[in-house]
């Protein structure tokens, strides 16, 4: 029982400096992207489809 209780502690110590590297890396500017914006107008545009508005034949007589 004693080797749970051993285990269970060391386990939270690793994920606390896994949490801490990671959070360090982020402050430190690991994961910034600096490839993206430079290709970033080689990437298509997506086009807007205009809707055409149907009407039915109650709202045609309303705005007659």
């Amino acid at each position: 029982m004693s080797a749970l209780f051993i285990l269970i502690g060391i386990s939270i110590l690793v994920a606390a400096s896994f949490l801490a590297a990671f959070l360090w890396s982020v402050k430190s500017g690991q994961f910034d992207d600096d490839y993206t914006p430079s290709v970033r107008m080689l990437f298509d545009d997506t086009k807007q489809i205009p809707t055409k508005k149907i009407q039915t034949k109650t709202q045609q007589k309303l705005n007659d």
